[in-house]
């Protein structure tokens, strides 16, 4: 996991709080934010402090701020009440106007206080989903990420058993590349991993006897994606003739990253099997499996029937099935 302190609000990013510090110190912006949600003030401005979560954001929206600017100074008291009872920080939505006596009490008790443009619902979606993000659990692994027809597959297997090769050639064939050797994996509750590129290596792929090729500058913006949630696991390994490979794909392997299961493909690599042709089937296949259709299963039931049938009917048995 990750962590954010309360100074990184104030950074400029794609999640565009359009946040400003109004009160508080260097240290007090140094608090580290431990949790993804936040919470409306209301009633703990009156000194009500049942179920106040020091550890969360409080946001101020319309009603309290005219509650704080309407009552001046004769709930001083309960104002300091709340905020000697632990609070991380205030936020005042929809750049409404700073209380005096709100500005006093943060300044006093050196609490940090900030003031958006966006209104409570949107600072809401937006500070919440930066939060989840800092906060998630991470975890990398070395192998390639692409986007095959809308799934996410997750190369995996030892240094130079082609997974590059075969993402490269994937983009060839118009499908989109997201992160090649380092992966980084974000854990988004319940249970969705979320894969992307490192910083440094970002769009960039290493193709052995060519280097390291920019992606987004070869193939173009659609030929990439940032993120992508992963939705398969495919395992390239050495195809060995002494060993029993899964010929029907009735049973179902699963590998399990933080805690998670994902579907596990496990294909052997040998010359003259066109890998990607196989991966584009097998993100397809995947794609009929999350809308509950299993063609091997169906296959095998079928074929049970059938013998079932064949030693049902008369002068029937164990004869194979034409």
């Amino acid at each position: 996991m990750t962590t954010i302190r309360l100074a990184n609000l104030l950074e400029p990013d794609e999640f565009s709080l359009e946040i400003e510090r109004i009160a508080g110190s260097e240290d007090a912006f140094s608090r580290i934010v431990t949790s993804e949600k936040v919470q409306k003030t209301g009633l703990h401005l009156t000194g009500f402090l049942d179920h106040h979560h020091p550890e969360r954001l409080q946001l101020l929206g319309k009603a309290e701020i005219s509650y704080l600017e309407s009552a001046g100074s004769s709930h001083e008291a309960d104002l300091e009440r709340l905020l000697r009872s632990g609070v991380l920080g205030f936020v005042i939505t929809s750049r409404l106007p700073v209380p005096d006596v709100l500005r006093r009490g943060c300044e006093k008790m050196d609490v940090p206080l900030l003031r958006t443009a966006h209104d409570t619902t949107v600072f809401v979606q937006r500070v919440s989903r930066k939060l989840e993000e800092a906060l998630s659990e991470r975890t990398t692994v070395h192998g390639v990420l692409v986007d095959v027809f809308g799934i996410g597959i997750l190369l995996i297997g030892k240094s130079g058993i082609g997974k590059s090769e075969c993402a490269l050639d994937l983009v060839l064939n118009g499908h989109r590349f997201i992160a090649d050797d380092v992966v980084e994996i974000m854990k988004r509750p319940p249970a969705n991993l979320i894969g992307m590129g490192s910083a440094v290596l970002q769009h960039h792929m290493e193709i052995r006897g060519l280097g390291i090729l920019n992606m987004r500058e070869l193939f173009g913006i659609s030929s990439i994606r940032e993120r992508k949630k992963i939705e398969l696991v495919v395992q390239l390994v050495e195809w060995k003739a002494e060993q029993d490979y899964d010929r029907l794909g009735v049973e179902e392997k699963f590998h399990e990253l933080m805690g998670v299961k994902i579907p596990l493909l496990i294909i052997p690599v040998t010359p003259g099997r066109n890998m990607t042709a196989i991966l584009e089937v097998a993100a397809r296949n995947q794609m009929l499996k999350q809308r509950g259709i299993y063609s091997a299963r169906e296959f095998e039931e079928r074929l049970i029937r059938r013998i079932a049938d064949r030693k049902q009917a008369p002068g029937g048995g164990d004869e194979d099935i034409e």
